[in-house]
């Protein structure tokens, strides 16, 4: 077989792959693996973030069963107590102990942010590596309908979206999912942009390898790390928007402990009872700031133009 302009001679190669050191397709992957923990446990603000996460997820899965209390039941005899041993958060205006509703809501706040992800995530990584890729009409239509979402603020889109569902949890991860696909598929198709005229995919189309299979073999994965690193940087947003739904009643409905209704329903009470309301406020900057943490640090591992 010829040798191909511009690459290295068939011999070479073979005495690469031959080489008694040289380093097999999962070795790599494994090194490469290794070298990005590496360098992101060495940033120390996005391993503050992480283990921020790992201890809300502890919390939200077995958090409930060190605590004696019921999220939902109401005890008026116990209303408005101030923060002591025997409720460390305080409880409610019902007597409900709030450090139990925040262990509760934050199971909600996690599933809710999770599956806006698993929804968002996949929409935008299709539609912008299809666009950007194909180009043309496709390109056109779909980035016209992106600039249509994106002009609109997140919040606001979402409370359209909700309005026309109704409140609830489920009705409020469809509306976030939709507000926040299009910022991922503008970045996936700026991906595809470059990727397209590179030589691999120049090689795998003359080997006869059809369109989808350009896109999801040799397309999406480029644009992967990029969406990946999005979408964590978007779940501060995620939750936000969660949390305001919750906030204005479109979200969960009482008595769910969700953190935005719990902050609603403190609001009245923040210049007596001020721990109603700061602490689901607190809750939710600090899951947001995690968030936002380790994005920045999965940001600096993952971009390729460091390698």
């Amino acid at each position: 077989m010829t040798d191909l302009p511009g690459s290295p001679p068939q011999s070479t190669l073979r005495g690469w792959l031959e080489a008694p050191g040289a380093t097999s397709p999962g070795q790599a992957r494994a090194q490469a693996a290794w070298r990005s923990w590496q360098r992101l446990v060495a940033n120390k603000a996005a391993l503050a973030g992480l283990i921020v996460l790992l201890a809300l997820i502890f919390l939200a899965v077995f958090g409930p069963a060190l605590t004696p209390y019921d999220p939902m039941a109401q005890n008026l005899s116990e209303r408005l107590l101030p923060p002591s041993g025997a409720h460390p958060f305080g409880t409610d205006d019902l007597g409900r102990d709030i450090m139990t509703r925040i262990l509760y809501g934050a199971r909600i706040t996690l599933m809710m942010a999770a599956l806006v992800a698993v929804i968002a995530g996949p929409i935008g990584l299709i539609v912008g590596a299809t666009a950007g890729y194909l180009g043309g009409w496709t390109d056109i239509v779909a980035m016209r309908v992106v600039d249509i979402f994106l002009s609109f603020p997140s919040l606001i889109l979402a409370l359209a979206f909700v309005a026309a569902l109704g409140p609830g949890i489920e009705n409020a991860v469809i509306a976030i999912a939709l507000s926040a696909w299009p910022p991922i598929a503008r970045l996936a198709r700026a991906e595809a942009l470059t990727v397209r005229k590179s030589d691999y995919i120049a090689a795998a189309r003359i080997q006869g390898a059809s369109r989808f299979r350009l896109i999801l073999r040799h397309v999406m994965p480029v644009c992967l790390p990029s969406v990946v690193i999005r979408i964590t940087l978007n779940m501060a947003g995620i939750i936000l928007t969660a949390a305001g739904l919750g906030f204005l009643g479109l979200g969960a409905q009482p008595p769910s402990p969700e953190w935005g209704a719990m902050l609603a329903s403190g609001r009245q009470f923040m210049l007596t009872s001020w721990w109603l309301a700061a602490i689901p406020g607190a809750a939710i900057m600090v899951v947001s700031l995690a968030f936002n943490l380790l994005g920045d640090g999965l940001r600096d591992v993952l971009d390729p133009r460091d390698d």
